[in-house]
């Protein structure tokens, strides 16, 4: 062999594996299945091992390098849709619509190369359906564990939902019910937020103590052990997955609703509303035993049902202080009155952001 063609074939093996070097790093996309995500909120695992995100704001995190991700979500129903939202490296995002019959993942975008952290949540609530999370393939990929911090439960209705919240996308008079959700921007996660403490959201639009906004039930007695929250299902959530130091409960207020005006609505019986919601907390004492019970009244209701179910709320306090004389007391906290600008008389996100800035000090007082 010649000293030139030598020095040729060197020089074109030398170049092949600088060339395969640079384009190795651009072929590393690893994928983190769905088992080995770790949610916080309600969920469930399929026969097919997809994560189901059910509750309002459940949410899982991951971190990656590189410019862009991969995020396979699908629903059951092929004919509907429903919304993730997401953080990236702590600021958020946006909203992403999911669509049933959707073949392609949704691709999740970094302004620059790095490592880079996302944390996905459900924009909507249980009664909207699950959103079934295949995968998530990136660089580099892997699961992030929730921060090691006090966890509050929200209970509530639509407005602990953050339902009807957010018309940035789409006017109130346009679309369903769901594509209005933010749960992200409900006040809850924002508190929870504001004091580093993690947060898991058990609410359901429409839901009341002993009646709904329009029916009798089911009421959220019935479902909360269901863990969709919906009285026909079977699956029962297992309440040792958490173990909150604070339950925050904010019903009463479809219990005082005088629904659609159409159907016979008998008026508000306060001695039936304080027995249930007497019952109610002590089936989530009996879930939580140490946890510390706090109960909000309604923003919007005010006047004399406001003052009514103040009254209300502050004789659950005093039976329940009674029947656990060992345990800490009961924590009221009674909101301002508003004047809602969401869709359909529903707080807005920006409506949100006054009740978390309320709640705050309050909640701030009952962490340990």
């Amino acid at each position: 062999m010649s000293y030139n063609f030598r020095y040729l074939f060197i020089s074109i093996c030398l170049v092949a594996v600088g060339c395969a070097s640079l384009k190795e790093p651009n072929r590393t996309t690893d994928a983190l299945p769905a088992r080995a995500l770790q949610p916080y909120g309600r969920f469930s695992i399929t026969k097919d091992q997809k994560l189901n995100l059910i509750s309002s704001a459940v949410h899982f995190g991951f971190s990656f390098e590189g410019t862009t991700c991969e995020v396979y979500a699908s629903l059951a129903d092929t004919g509907s849709h429903n919304y993730l939202q997401y953080e990236m490296d702590g600021v958020y995002q946006k909203r992403i619509r999911v669509e049933g019959n959707a073949s392609q993942p949704i691709v999740l975008t970094a302004p620059n190369e790095g490592k880079h952290t996302v944390w996905i949540y459900k924009a909507t609530e249980a009664q909207t359906g699950p959103i079934l999370i295949q995968k998530v393939t990136g660089n580099h990929i892997k699961a992030l564990p929730n921060p090691v911090a006090p966890l509050i439960e929200f209970i509530g209705n639509s407005i602990t939902c953050g339902a009807a919240a957010d018309a940035s996308e789409m006017p109130c008079d346009v679309g369903e019910y769901n594509d209005h959700h933010n749960a992200y921007y409900a006040y809850g996660p924002r508190v929870a937020r504001a004091l580093g403490a993690n947060f898991m959201v058990s609410s359901v639009s429409g839901i009341g103590v002993y009646r709904n906004w329009n029916s009798d039930g089911p009421t959220m007695p019935q479902v909360y052990e269901k863990t969709d929250l919906q009285n026909d299902s079977t699956a029962l959530w297992n309440f040792a997955t958490y173990k909150p130091q604070i339950v925050s409960i904010a019903l009463g207020t479809n219990d005082f609703s005088n629904g659609d005006g159409k159907k016979t609505r008998l008026p508000f019986d306060s001695a039936v509303f304080v027995s249930n919601y007497i019952k109610f907390v002590q089936l989530v004492k009996s879930k939580y035993p140490e946890a510390q019970i706090a109960l909000l009244s309604s923003p919007m209701v005010s006047g004399r049902n406001g003052t009514l179910l103040e009254n209300c709320l502050k004789a659950v306090k005093q039976n329940i202080d009674a029947l656990y004389p060992s345990n800490k007391t009961v924590a009221l906290h009674f909101f301002q009155p508003m004047q809602p600008h969401g869709c359909l008389g529903h707080p807005s996100v920006e409506d949100h952001a006054i009740l978390a800035a309320e709640l705050i000090p309050f909640f701030k007082k009952l962490l340990p």
